[in-house]
């Protein structure tokens, strides 16, 4: 098995070509780490990929993560550009400069305005499930857990508190789901540019550092690093 730990912003990543991943072996691999990228199968420029929570769940997208297998990709090949298949969605992931790389994301759907709780929220789907909420992202650790496993989310949803410092610019914190409070998130990043801005370019600052997200006809389109760590 051939494996390598990358990151982007601190959020953690072990890309693995082992095609015996189950539930129990990953809890036991993705020990310190946000989670495992599994490739499945790897060409010149596509990559199939299965994005394995540290609990052993699977995840049906991650910003971050094909980002990361984006840059594996290209670090092995030379290409600049790489295709990267996880489940149903296609994410194009381009070098960009510097250490950083565009991912084309695709649709971007955001939901009505509810509450859930008390808690005012809205929810956008990236290719995975996400509930933002408006406030102070300190709060994070409150309405992370009570919305994560929530009866209005079966299949659990990750969840953002999200404060508006200007037009295009956000701060926000994230509790990812089967991981717990994470230093940044990509799709998260996309999740909370969508609830809180139409179109147009949205800088995001999470604690692990920034992430910029670009909207339009209800696309994304996320900049940010990956790089391999050690």
């Amino acid at each position: 098995m051939t494996s390598s730990r990358w990151h982007a912003h601190g959020n953690v990543y072990l890309v693995s070509e082992d095609e015996t991943l189950t539930p129990e072996r990953v809890r036991e691999q993705a020990r310190g780490t946000d989670g495992i990228v599994q490739v499945v199968r790897a060409g010149l420029d596509v990559l199939e990929i299965v994005i394995w929570n540290p609990d052993g769940s699977t995840a049906e997208m991650s910003g971050n993560g094909t980002r990361i297998a984006g840059a594996w990709s290209m670090d092995r090949s030379g290409a600049t550009e790489v295709r990267v298949v996880v489940g149903p969605r296609t994410v194009t992931v381009r070098a960009a400069g510097e250490g950083l790389y565009e991912s084309e994301l695709g649709e971007v759907k955001v939901g009505a305005r509810e509450t859930v709780d008390g808690i005012e929220l809205t929810t956008v789907d990236v290719g995975n499930p996400h509930a933002v909420v408006v406030g102070d992202p300190d709060d994070v650790t409150r309405v992370g857990p009570l919305l994560e496993t929530h009866p209005r989310f079966p299949g659990r949803t990750n969840v953002q508190v999200v404060r508006i410092d200007g037009p295009g610019e956000v701060t926000a914190r994230v509790w990812e789901r089967g991981v717990g409070e994470t230093a940044a998130s990509g799709s998260s990043a996309v999740a909370v540019a969508a609830a809180t801005h139409a179109e147009g370019d949205v800088l995001v600052h999470f604690p692990g550092g920034d992430l910029r997200v670009r909207l339009c006809d209800g696309q994304a389109w996320l900049t940010g690093p990956a790089e391999p760590v050690g």
